[in-house]
């Protein structure tokens, strides 16, 4: 017997899949969350069924402390040694004897740590008051219960959540009562519709609760409770939500043709959170993405209606069908991502919320186009892989594969090839491929799955160069690469569209070269409408004709083209004074995001440290040069609401040409202006300071020491998260090495919450002059960073990534390289660091004396 626990101790610990030995059908979670404590308790139920007798199982729990475990069998109770086997949450259970086959109930009694940040469940005080909230995907439902913490799993929870007598508890199904536990309060919720763990959710504290509905629709002929729940601190923030929530539901279920798949919706703000979470019928939101008030900017509200619609869009792609395993999660969020542009452009069409989609794209291409990469759809085979996935791979480029695929069918063929996907799983699970067959099968059209695959299937991206040629242009692809970069030949099946003059074709480029019978005189725009997952290239006169005309391109040509003339600047094609004529030309196009992009990259350009500090002289000079001319046309006044007549796009187009001129040109007259500004602002004056002028605002507030630790004080005490955030994000990003001691000596100070320190290190790691000091301290605190957080633990190694010298990418490899393997987590991350670090080393050698003679020559204000 000894011999045989000895040998089942040593069994390989399952780093990815769990053994199929037991199959989950229902769960029971009693837990007793009370925010204000350290630990929580609970008590978990799990039905099984055993495919075979077993003496040992494996399923997930990290950092629970299980006070009792054991089976319910129909011949009895089974004792059980619960283990956890490895840091990311494997867990086993060991039991007394054997269990048969067939349906058994696992028994848990446990207590666990809240976490601080946005992974399990965590609390956070807000105002005078604590709360509790989860973040379970991917694998963090395992630091709340023990459970089988996999995608494929789908099964029905029933919850109930003890807490303070007063306290909101909230989960993913309806509440269907209370009873007294004690001097607690125990909540009580219906049975939930099938459910895999990452997407339960559950919450509990004094939360302030805004009660609406979603209208009745043809899809859905009842209206559905929909609530808004926040903290105290925030309770007057919540009725932008609650009035726009519904629309929103109601488009969704418009384009699906069919309801919402769970009986109600609550939204639900957390201020420990950049993103949000899908949750089924408990959507969770940072505070800065959900609650908006009167001043809200265009930013803020293309941010709500994006995030929004592509969480809410999960409810029926992700939540009531859900992939089978993680190396299909790219459908969920790139579809996702598409359906958030898509419909938040047909909630507010003047928000022009779809052009984000294009400049998310092209932002994604820059990943891609790494050797250290993979592609859309990887297969996923250890735990530590999985959230590597959820990166610029899935959510930009899978998005916009998605609409160039859409555009190709014709949009109602796509759409039907959706709904017959979820018609042909409801509750349940499906694959990539059962996805590709819906899309052929409603279309009538294999075809699609050739394109599909081709940019699903492969990484990297295409490069098509086209020149003139008798007969049409001629045309070729390639894989993009970058200088001195060697990558793997690659050929896709392109739907390339193509515009010369006004005459527009489109055709499935391939193979290597072709001929494309379009001829004109005017300049050659070769992705007509930017909605081609590709780059281009072209000889110089071609490139020179069509920056001529780039103030006159749509948005998705315009930002294509600078796009792909920056791509080819990095890929040692073209000068950069190539770049300094377009991003001039490009300033008078009438998008907003079209008319900066030049100005961004440049920006960048600085920011990578590529510029030298002797050339910085010129290179704000150039940038005077070119914008202020536009914010002369604009208007520079700082107040709130001081130009609320302008449309979205001119107030847009106004704060990110402020932020260029006052960030990147340091405009003297403008600094002052708005730090003077933003000092009344943080003072209490939020006539002050427009919202849309915060970024900007406090970065020219900073730049003196003694103001930035002023700042630093306020921020630190506020619960007002678009103030807290602005002011933490401009604090990290002050540039100034003294501000930047100061603030790491201050990074455990016990005001700040966790990603409160995380933004102030990658302010300090986005610029040059902090970018050692912060490189520093994560080295020496790197254990400390990642402790308990396995979604920071992921991503930590891009930390140093802006670097700029081959051998700074040697000492970021050898210095990183350990902790990555000790966590088990964001080896991909590091790969991709290195080499942006070492490519952007590489260029500045071959390229960095063109910069400096292309800033010098460049124009100088008039």
């Amino acid at each position: 017997m000894v011999l045989l626990l000895a040998m089942l101790a040593a069994a390989p610990v399952p780093r990815g899949l769990l053994p199929d030995t037991a199959v989950p059908s229902a769960y029971r979670l009693d837990l007793t969350v009370v925010p204000s404590k350290d630990r929580f308790s609970g008590h978990t139920e799990i039905d099984v069924v055993l495919k075979a007798g077993t003496s040992r199982l494996f399923l997930h729990g990290r950092e629970l402390k299980v006070s009792s475990a054991l089976a319910r069998t129909a011949n009895g109770t089974v004792k059980a040694t619960y283990t956890q086997v490895d840091g990311l949450g494997v867990a086993r259970l060991d039991f007394a004897k054997a269990i048969p086959k067939g349906p058994v109930t696992l028994v848990f009694d446990y207590d666990a740590p809240f976490g601080n940040s946005a992974s399990g469940l965590y609390h956070v005080k807000a105002g005078d008051s604590w709360y509790a909230w989860t973040q379970f995907e991917s694998i963090d439902a395992r630091a709340a219960f023990p459970c089988f913490d996999q995608p494929g799993y789908k099964t029905p929870f029933t919850v109930s959540i003890t807490t303070q007598p007063g306290d909101l508890a909230v989960s993913n199904a309806p509440e269907t009562g209370t009873a007294p536990a004690g001097a607690l309060l125990k909540h009580q919720f219906a049975a939930t519709k099938p459910l895999p763990t990452y997407l339960m959710a559950f919450m509990a504290g004094p939360f302030a609760i805004a009660s609406g509905v979603a209208a009745p629709t043809p899809e859905r002929k009842e209206p559905m409770p929909v609530r808004i729940v926040a903290t105290q601190p925030n309770k007057e923030m919540m009725e932008y939500a609650i009035q726009n929530t519904g629309p929103i539901v109601g488009l969704l279920e418009k384009y699906f043709g069919r309801p919402f798949p769970f009986p109600k919706l609550d939204q639900i703000a957390t201020p420990v959170m950049s993103g949000a979470m899908e949750n089924a019928g408990a959507d969770i939101y940072g505070e800065r993405i959900i609650l908006l008030d009167k001043g809200a900017s265009t930013s803020q509200k293309q941010r709500f209606g994006m995030v929004v619609a592509h969480e809410l869009s999960h409810q029926w792609f992700g939540d009531l069908v859900t992939p089978i395993w993680w190396d299909d999660i790219w459908l969920n969020e790139s579809f996702a991502n598409w359906m958030g542009f898509r419909i938040g452009d047909e909630w507010q069409p003047d928000l022009k919320i779809s052009e984000g989609a294009l400049d998310e794209a092209f932002d994604a291409m820059n990943v891609d186009a790494l050797k250290a990469g993979r592609p859309i759809h990887q297969p996923i085979e250890k735990s530590g892989e999985i959230d590597g996935a959820f990166d610029a791979v899935t959510y930009g480029k899978g998005g916009q594969v998605l609409a160039m695929i859409a555009s190709y069918l014709g949009d109602e063929k796509f759409r039907d090839g959706v709904r017959l996907h979820l018609s042909r799983h409801p509750y349940g699970n499906a694959s990539t491929d059962q996805f590709f067959a819906a899309l052929a099968d409603a279309a009538h059209d294999p075809r699609v799955l050739t394109a599909l695959r081709s940019f699903v299937d492969q990484q990297g991206v295409p490069v098509v160069h086209l020149e003139r040629v008798a007969g049409g242009l001629s045309v070729s692809q390639k894989r993009y690469a970058m200088l001195g970069t060697t990558v793997a030949a690659a050929t896709w099946s392109i739907p390339l569209c193509v515009r010369v003059g006004a005459t527009r074709q489109c055709s499935l480029l391939d193979k290597v070269s072709d001929l494309i019978p379009v001829t004109g005189t005017g300049a050659i725009m070769p992705n007509a409408g930017g909605t081609g997952y590709y780059r281009f290239s072209l000889p110089e006169q071609e490139w020179l004709a069509l920056i001529e005309e780039s103030a006159k391109l749509p948005a998705g040509e315009a930002l294509a083209l600078t796009d792909s003339l920056w791509a080819a600047f990095r890929a040692g094609e073209v000068s950069p004074s190539l770049l300094v004529a377009a991003a001039k030309k490009m300033a008078a196009n009438p998008s907003a995001l079209a008319a900066v992009d030049g100005g961004a990259r440049f920006a960048g350009l600085r920011a990578s440290g590529m510029i030298p500090e002797t050339s910085l002289p010129a290179y704000r000079d150039m940038m005077r040069s070119i914008y202020s001319p536009v914010l002369a046309a604009l208007g520079s006044d700082p107040k709130a609401n001081a130009y609320k007549a302008d449309s979205p796009e001119k107030q847009k187009l106004r704060s990110d040409v402020v932020e260029l001129l006052a960030v990147e040109a340091q405009d003297k007259d403008l600094r002052a202006k708005l730090a003077a500004a933003a000092k009344a602002y943080a003072a209490g004056d939020k006539s002050a300071l427009d919202q849309s002028l915060l970024a900007p605002g406090f970065r020219s507030l900073v730049a003196e020491p003694q103001a930035a630790q002023e700042l630093f004080e306020k921020a630190a005490v506020s619960e007002d998260a678009l103030f807290r955030g602005s002011a933490i994000g401009a604090l990290g990003t002050s540039g100034d090495p003294a501000t930047a001691k100061w603030l790491l000596a201050h990074q455990t100070d016990k005001r700040l919450r966790f990603t409160d320190q995380l933004s102030l290190l990658h302010g300090m790691s986005n610029e040059p002059s902090t970018r050692d000091q912060a490189f520093d301290w994560i080295k020496t605190g790197y254990d400390q960073i990642v402790k308990g957080h396995t979604h920071i633990a992921s991503d930590l190694p891009n930390l140093p990534g802006l670097f700029c010298s081959e051998g700074k990418a040697a000492e970021i490899e050898s210095v990183l390289r350990p902790k990555v393997n000790k966590y088990q987590l964001g080896s991909l991350t590091l790969d991709r660091a290195v080499e942006r670090v070492n490519d952007c080393g590489v260029l500045m050698k071959a390229k960095g004396a063109e910069v400096v003679k292309a800033l010098n020559d460049a124009p100088r204000p008039g």
